[in-house]
């Protein structure tokens, strides 16, 4: 059966912020996510056991403990958790993980952050970065001068499902959109993300020089991962300009 099971009940969450860190374009949402764990140093809150993950075992380099493959982390004293992805999610079944993953935000009233790459060609320029809402949201992507879109589009993929489900129950939530690199990982993209979009609206301080410094070595790090994806055509999300399908 679909649920959420948490490991730690000892955490006290008030309201949280929960960003999702989904693999997609750029890899900039599993990028960042990856970042607020390690930095934060962050616990192992829950595993997700929804239809659309691959029943498949992660386990970690000097770690011998089997973990599920999507997973969330929390952070008492932010108020902040981060859903961590080893693995793309089945674009099939999408709308089954969304209803899983939205009913553990509805639950405890949290604000979801889902994050989504534009496919880009990179430029010298720094990436722009967008906010769309549900619910309430608006407002808070005023307070945190994230700008709207600049043309209509589409977010796809379970980020898109979830963004849906979440508007379907009037769950105030922000969807960021960075322009991304369209064919390998973009440690550039997700600093963005982190450092205009996460570190205002979740009310934290992000160090993302490390992202800068390292950029080159998180690059060829995640590229395995993002080959995966390609071959099997699992991209989790994307968004899309509505005038590829006019």
């Amino acid at each position: 059966m679909a649920h959420v099971q948490l490991h730690d009940d000892s955490l006290e969450l008030t309201e949280p912020t929960l960003v999702e860190g989904l693999p997609g374009v750029g890899l900039v949402g599993k990028i960042a996510a990856d970042h607020l764990v390690e930095q934060f140093e962050m616990t192992h809150y829950g595993s997700l056991h929804c239809e659309g993950i691959p029943r498949v075992a992660v386990y970690g380099k000097g770690d011998g403990a089997v973990k599920a493959p999507v997973r969330l982390y929390a952070d008492e004293a932010r108020d902040l958790v981060v859903l961590q992805s080893d693995i793309p999610v089945s674009p099939s079944q999408a709308v089954e993980f969304s209803s899983c993953l939205t009913g553990w935000i509805a639950e405890h009233d949290a604000t979801p952050i889902f994050l989504s790459g534009l496919p880009t060609d990179k430029d010298a320029d720094e990436p722009a970065l967008y906010g769309v809402s549900t619910g309430d949201g608006a407002s808070l992507l005023d307070a945190a001068d994230i700008s709207f879109p600049t043309e209509s589009g589409l977010i796809s993929g379970p980020t898109g499902a979830l963004i849906n489900r979440a508007a379907e129950l009037d769950i105030t939530g922000i969807g960021l959109i960075v322009e991304s690199d369209k064919r390998f990982p973009d440690p550039e993209a997700a600093r963005i993300l982190l450092l205009h979009g996460i570190e205002p609206l979740a009310g934290i301080d992000v160090d993302t020089n490390d992202l800068v410094a390292r950029a080159e070595e998180i690059r060829t790090a995640k590229e395995q991962f993002a080959k995966r994806m390609q071959d099997a055509d699992e991209e989790s999300t994307q968004a899309k300009p509505l005038r590829m399908f006019q």
